[in-house]
C-alpha cells in the first residue's frame, strides 16, 4: 500500500519534463531551508530535554521528592482531620452556648421574680418603718405643742419639733417633706419668742430669799405708851376695847409682829420660785405683789429694803407666758391630713386589687 502512494505521488516523466528549471531549483532550496529549520528545532529540543534532564538529576532526588511529597500528603490528611475535629468542636459549643443561654434567660427571669419579691418584701418593710417613723413624729409635735402651751417653754418645744423632723427624714415618702418644711418654719418661729430665762430669775430669787434675813426693823414698831386716862370709868374700858386706825389687817399684824412680815415674804418668794417652775405668769406676779406690799413692815429708808424693793421691781418686769406664735400646730394638722389622705389611697388600692366574686346563677 505504502508503495503505491509513493509510485502515485511520483510524477509523470513527461509532467516533469515540462517543469522549468528555475522552479525546480527554487523549490528545492525552500524543502531543503525547511528540513534545516526541523533539524535546528529538533537540535534544540533535544539539547533542552538534555539540559533539564541534566538540571533535574543533579538538584533533586526522586525518593526525597517522593518523601516529601508523602509527608505533604501526610500533613494534609492531619490537617485535614483536625478541621473536622475543630468543626465537631465548634458544633458541641454552638450547642454548649446555646444551653448556656438557655439557662441564663432562665436565671433572668428567676432574678427579675426573686427582685420583684424583695422589692415587695422591702415595701412591706418601709411601709411599716414609716408608719413608726409617722407615728413617732406626730407624738413629738403634740407633745412640743402641749409643753408651750401648758409651760409656755419654747426651748422645749424647739427640741420636740426637731426630734419630730429628725424622725421625718426616715420617712421615704417625698410627700412628706412639706411637712419638715413647715416644722422648721415653727421652730423659727418659737426661736423668735422672747422668753424669760427661768434659771437666771431662779437664781435671783434664790440671792433674794438670802437678802431678807438682812431687812432691818421701823423704829416706830414699838407701840408707843398710851396715856394714862383721867377717867377711872375710862380705865375700865379700856381693859377690854381697843381701838385701831388700820385699814389693814395683814399691815397691822406685820407691824406687830417683824419675824411674821419676815417669814410672809419668805413664803412669797419660794412661792414666786414655784410659779416660775411652772411658768404661772399670774401668780408669779401676783406673789411678788404680796412680798412687796409685806415690805411695809421694815424701814423703808434703809440700804437693804431699797434693794430687795428693786430686785422685786426687776422680777415683775419678767414675761413668763409669751404669746404663742401663729404657726403653732400647723406641722401637725399638716401630717395629720397627709396621713389620712395616704390612708384612703392605700385603702382604695386594695379594694381595686381584690379579686371579684362571681356569682353563680341558681
Amino acid at each position: 500500500m505504502s508503495e503505491e502512494t509513493v509510485v502515485m505521488s511520483l510524477p509523470a516523466p513527461e509532467q516533469a519534463s515540462v517543469v522549468p528549471p528555475r522552479a525546480q531549483r527554487s523549490g528545492g532550496g525552500a524543502v531543503l531551508l525547511l528540513a534545516l529549520l526541523a533539524l535546528g528545532v529538533a537540535a534544540f529540543a533535544l539539547w533542552r530535554t538534555w539540559e533539564l534532564q541534566r538540571a533535574s538529576e543533579g538538584s533533586v532526588d526522586p525518593q526525597a521528592l517522593a518523601a516529601r511529597i508523602e509527608m505533604l500528603s501526610h500533613t494534609v490528611e492531619q490537617l485535614r482531620g483536625n478541621a473536622d475535629t475543630l468543626r465537631t468542636r465548634m458544633d458541641d459549643t454552638a450547642k454548649v452556648d446555646k444551653s448556656e443561654r438557655e439557662e441564663l434567660l432562665g436565671l433572668g427571669e428567676r432574678a427579675r421574680l426573686l427582685e420583684d419579691a424583695v422589692a415587695n418584701l422591702a415595701d412591706k418593710r418601709l411601709s411599716a418603718r414609716d408608719t413608726l417613723a409617722l407615728d413617732e413624729a406626730e407624738l413629738l409635735l403634740l407633745v412640743g405643742g402641749e409643753r408651750y402651751a401648758v409651760f409656755h417653754d419654747p426651748g422645749a418645744a424647739v427640741g420636740a419639733y426637731r426630734a419630730a423632723d429628725g424622725a421625718l427624714a426616715q420617712v421615704e415618702d417625698a410627700a412628706f417633706s412639706t411637712v419638715r418644711q413647715s416644722i422648721s418654719a415653727e421652730i423659727e418661729a418659737f426661736q423668735g419668742v422672747a422668753a424669760a430665762d427661768t434659771a437666771r430669775l431662779a437664781a435671783k430669787l434664790t440671792q433674794l430669799r438670802a437678802q431678807l434675813a438682812q431687812l432691818p426693823v421701823q423704829q416706830q414698831l414699838a407701840p408707843a405708851a398710851a396715856a394714862e386716862p383721867d377717867s377711872r370709868l375710862w380705865r375700865v374700858l379700856g381693859a377690854f376695847v381697843q381701838v385701831h386706825h388700820a385699814n389693814d389687817a395683814q399691815t397691822e399684824l406685820a407691824r406687830r409682829d417683824v419675824g411674821l412680815a419676815r417669814e410672809l415674804i419668805t413664803l412669797d418668794v419660794r412661792q414666786a420660785e414655784a410659779a416660775l417652775l411652772a411658768r404661772n405668769d399670774m401668780l408669779y406676779h401676783a406673789t411678788l405683789a404680796s412680798a412687796r406690799a409685806q415690805l411695809a413692815a421694815f424701814d423703808a429708808a434703809a440700804a437693804p429694803v431699797v434693794a430687795v424693793r428693786e430686785a422685786l421691781d426687776a422680777l415683775d418686769k419678767s414675761v413668763l407666758a409669751p404669746p404663742t406664735p401663729e404657726l403653732t400646730g400647723t406641722a401637725l394638722k399638716e401630717l395629720r391630713n397627709l396621713r389620712a389622705t395616704h390612708a384612703l389611697r392605700a385603702g382604695a388600692a386594695t379594694r381595686s386589687a381584690a379579686p371579684k366574686v362571681e356569682e353563680t346563677p341558681k
